[in-house]
C-alpha cells in the first residue's frame, strides 16, 4: 500500500498543541514521524504561524518555533498552480489549492463545513476518520 499524502488544516495543528493525547496530536505525530507524506505551501505555513502566535492560545515562542521547524523538516513544500474560490472561508481555499497541486489523498480538518466532501482526488476527513479508516488505529 502506498504511503498516504495529507494536508493538515490549521485547526488540527492548533488542537495538537492543546491536547497532547487527543486525536489531532496523534495525526500531528504521524506527520512528524513520516507515516504519511505531509504537504504544505508558503501560505499554509504562514497561516500556521499566524494562528499559533495569537495571544489567546498562549503558546510560547519556543514551542511555536520548534513546531514550525518540525513541520518544515517533515513536509513537502508545494507551489500551487491555481487559485480557487471554493470555500466560504477564503483562507481554506489555500488548503484546497495545495491539495489539488499535490494530488493529496486527504485533507484533515476539524471544520468540514468549509470544505466539500471531496476535492478532485482529495477526501476531506476528520482526525478520527484518518486515524480509524486510513491507519486502522
Amino acid at each position: 500500500m502506498p504511503i498516504p499524502s495529507v494536508l493538515l488544516d490549521t485547526n488540527i495543528v492548533v488542537s495538537a498543541h492543546y491536547s497532547p493525547f487527543g486525536l489531532e496530536r496523534r495525526v500531528f505525530d504521524l506527520a512528524l514521524h513520516r507515516n504519511f507524506l505531509l504537504f504544505v505551501s508558503v501560505p499554509i505555513l504562514a497561516e500556521y504561524e499566524n494562528v499559533l502566535c495569537r495571544p489567546k492560545f498562549g503558546f510560547s515562542p519556543e514551542t511555536i518555533a520548534e513546531s514550525l521547524a518540525l513541520i518544515r523538516q517533515n513536509s513537502t513544500l508545494i507551489v500551487p498552480t491555481s487559485t480557487l474560490s471554493i470555500s466560504p472561508d477564503e483562507r481554506d481555499n489555500r488548503f484546497l489549492e495545495c491539495a489539488e497541486s499535490a494530488g493529496a489523498d486527504y485533507l484533515v480538518t476539524g471544520n468540514r463545513r468549509h470544505f466539500p466532501a471531496v476535492w478532485k482526488k482529495t477526501q476531506i476527513l476528520s482526525a478520527r476518520e484518518l486515524v480509524e479508516s486510513v491507519f486502522n488505529v
